[in-house]
């Protein structure tokens, strides 16, 4: 007796369907599980059988055997539970399994037979569509992730009885047509605002800019000058993400386990900010089963790092390669996998050791050498990477305790950005000859910035970057070319360049 189910399961952050066959014939009691499965797949025969019993159902007596297949890529995780039970029931005739044909099963079976939520759902869900399946059937839990995926049918079944109940038509639970949208449009009020923070006109613009061009931000400044509170507002006036964008985050939360329980899909671009004690295997991704790090976690939306010379040397010179490409590869011998990381970067620090150097009421404690060292902690391919090297001063205690400090709200600085990226967008669509006329410069632009490289010292990635800020600088101020005062507050932003000996 043999039957076949089709399944899902998740390699990086992409899904894959996968056929249970299940096929029971005479020999001793026994369930053996091939196709390169984990310990939580081999520990599913106790759960399954258990489950199949308590559904009300008999589990044969004989040898099973189930059989993964593609069998040259390992399994893991307990979503097989639910198409290896359904399978058995189908094998031994309880199943009618000419109704399987074109369903997806996935769900985790507890030892009573209720479904238990699993993760990745949203992953499988889109192969599924994509290979055309009838449909899913999934733990009730995780029925409104795989409802994301416009078209396909989805089931969300609470239990095994009702899963071969729905199947053998006997009795069916509702239909899930599509899973709720309503904040996708952004709209939806931020926890935190921008006009929270009194004073920090400087800072405030710069990372407006920052925003409109998703540039890379380095913040330098005191203790207590608002860094990492700024840091975490910058998220309040990025342009609210597109429901593309919307699913592949939510596809990447939804394959690390981190998808809340009361969300179908994260409307809101995400916040990642790390300890610094992390490890590069968890900043990057990576594990004996590559998992998404937290550059993927932070894919079209923010990545902070505080205290950026705390963080460990190795731990940092990782994030030079998907800054660049905007994508994570991670090789192991068996294997390897790719990971999107399209991020903004955001970091803060101190000028030295004890963070008091420059302040105008607090004296430094630090020798040149112990600055230099502590500055040192970051190269400067990595410096180079960010496009914007930010001072934030301290505040004067008439901005703390006046109300003339408040800014503008987010929502009317995220309108200016949207609008700037909208001019972006546009250009991006003409030739590449209209595309490099916005881009040049004209006589006095460029003997400014011919004069800020020559005295400055800037490399040719820092010289592109500054390129880069002032045409997003421009496109702020709705103007085809880049003008000289353009330039000249984009070369303002590299404040570690200007430091340097």
């Amino acid at each position: 007796m043999l039957s076949k189910i089709f399944s899902g399961a998740v390699h990086g952050v992409d899904g894959y369907i996968v056929t249970v066959e299940v096929d029971i014939a005479p020999g001793l009691p026994k369930l053996c599980t091939v196709g390169l499965p984990d310990a939580a797949v081999k520990e599913a025969r106790d759960r399954v059988v258990a489950a199949v019993r308590n559904s009300g159902f008999d589990f044969p007596v004989r040898k099973v055997v189930v059989n993964l297949a593609p069998a040259d890529i390992k399994k893991e995780g307990a979503s097989f539970d639910l198409p290896i039970a359904a399978g058995v029931l189908a094998a031994t005739g309880d199943l009618q399994e000419e109704h399987l044909g074109g369903w997806c099963l996935i769900g985790e079976l507890a030892l009573d037979g209720s479904l238990r939520p699993v993760r990745g759902v949203l992953a499988i869900a889109m192969e599924a569509k994509r290979k055309r399946l009838k449909g899913i059937i999934v733990p009730r839990e995780n029925a409104f992730e795989a409802a994301v995926v416009r078209s396909l049918r989805v089931m969300g079944c609470g239990s095994l009885k009702e899963v071969v109940d729905f199947l053998n038509k006997e009795e069916l639970p509702l239909p899930l047509i599509e899973a709720p949208l309503a904040s996708a449009s952004g709209d939806s009020l931020p926890a935190c605002d921008f006009s929270e923070v009194k004073g920090q006109a400087y800072a405030k613009r710069a990372l407006e800019i920052a925003s409109a061009g998703a540039h890379n931000v380095l913040m330098i400044g005191p203790p207590g000058t608002g860094k990492t509170m700024l840091s975490r507002r910058i998220a309040t006036i990025l342009p609210p993400p597109t429901l593309e964008e919307s699913i592949e985050t939510t596809k990447i939360h939804s394959v690390a386990g981190l998808l809340p329980k009361e969300r179908s899909l994260l409307t809101e671009r995400p916040f990642r900010s790390p300890h610094h004690t992390i490890s590069d295997s968890a900043l990057i991704g990576g594990g004996s089963v590559p998992r998404p790090g937290e550059v993927s976690l932070a894919h079209n939306g923010v990545l902070f790092l505080d205290e950026l010379p705390e963080f460990h040397r190795n731990v940092l010179e990782v994030l030079r390669q998907p800054l660049e490409s905007h994508r994570v590869v991670v090789a192991r011998s068996k294997e390897t996998m790719s990971f999107p990381a399209n991020f903004m970067l955001v970091a803060a620090m101190n000028p030295c050791p004890c963070g008091f150097l420059g302040h105008p009421s607090r004296d430094c404690v630090c020798t040149p050498q112990q600055v230099q060292k502590y500055s040192g902690k970051i190269s400067g391919p990595l410096l180079d990477r960010f496009d914007m090297h930010l001072e934030v001063p301290s505040l004067k205690i008439d901005e703390l305790t006046g109300e003339d400090g408040l800014g503008e709200k987010s929502q009317i600085i995220r309108k200016r950005v949207v609008k700037a990226r909208e001019h972006a967008a546009a250009r991006l669509k003409k030739s590449p000859a209209e595309r490099k006329k916005a881009m040049a410069l004209d006589t006095e632009g460029k003997k400014l910035l011919r004069t800020a490289v020559q005295k400055l010292g800037f490399s040719a990635r820092a010289h592109d970057r500054i390129l880069k800020v002032a045409r997003t600088i421009a496109d702020m101020g709705e103007s085809a070319q880049i003008r000289p005062e353009h330039l000249a507050e984009a070369i303002q932003f590299r404040a570690l360049d200007r430091a340097r000996p």
